[in-house]
């Protein structure tokens, strides 16, 4: 039996209607949209392993997963395949690009950097239902910003982690994270080489404690250094969270 060719899929995804991207027994998720369709197009059965794992509601403006095919699919079919996919697939999943790769390439554990957004907004939108975290008061950013910084010099984040996951390491290098200001919403931007479950919904929900005044920036110190999740904000809500990039070494190509 000839060795199967390994895929790197990029698509794009509205989290809305789908109970996050793992395959759910009793729930509708991106990862078994995709791989029906898949399956479709391809004519022989596909299983995707994907860059991570979101939760319900949550977003992806950039996703990457991989599959094994025994086709070796030439770059204009590739572009043929794209296009019957998103032909078939909902209007809320996008593909984007189908990279032939190396057999041992791994859509998880090759990736060398993840960012998400976090969007705040603060007037009554129709257009930003299930898309952002609407709030009456305007938290206050430099406060927030502070805050984040000392979340940077950690690396041990146990208290932004949801219980019982099957984790060897709560360790994680945190690159970015930053509040802005963009077309009167607030914007968490964060970047780290990988991220625990729940962690930047967990993170969010206590810089805006922050930012309420609630507590003071260095209380920030004793939650991180107490690697209890109950000291830690409550998570906000899924519907403002995006994954906005996963990056690669290079090549990934063989």
């Amino acid at each position: 039996m000839s060795e199967k060719q390994r895929y790197f899929i990029e698509l794009a995804y509205d989290g809305t209607n789908y109970h996050g991207w793992q395959v759910q027994k009793n729930a509708v998720s991106v990862q078994e949209v995709l791989n029906k369709a898949l399956t479709t197009v391809l004519r022989e059965p596909v299983e995707t392993l994907g860059c991570g794992r979101t939760d319900t509601g949550v977003h992806a403006r950039e996703f990457f997963a991989h599959f094994d095919s025994s086709l070796v699919i030439g770059h204009q079919s590739l572009v043929k395949v794209v296009g019957s996919l998103n032909a078939i697939l909902p209007d809320d999943i996008a593909v984007k690009r189908i990279i032939p790769v190396h057999t041992d390439a791994h859509a998880r554990f090759d990736a060398t950097l993840r960012s998400y957004e976090y969007h705040v907004h603060f007037e009554k939108d129709p257009f930003k239902i299930n898309h952002s975290w609407e709030l009456r008061d305007k938290p206050d950013i430099a406060l927030m910003n502070a805050a984040a910084k000392i979340i940077m010099e950690y690396t041990d984040f146990s208290c932004f982690s949801k219980s019982n996951t099957q984790t060897f390491t709560n360790n994680c290098n945190i690159s970015r994270a930053e509040w802005v200001y963009e077309d009167k919403c607030l914007v968490f931007r964060i970047s780290a080489d990988r991220f625990l479950r729940n962690m930047v919904r967990a993170i969010v929900g206590t810089l805006m404690m922050v930012g309420k005044k609630e507590i003071d920036p260095g209380e920030v110190r004793k939650i991180i250094e107490s690697k209890n999740r109950s000291n830690a904000g409550t998570s906000v809500p899924a519907c403002g969270l995006y994954l906005t990039e996963v990056k690669y070494p290079s090549p990934l190509t063989p």
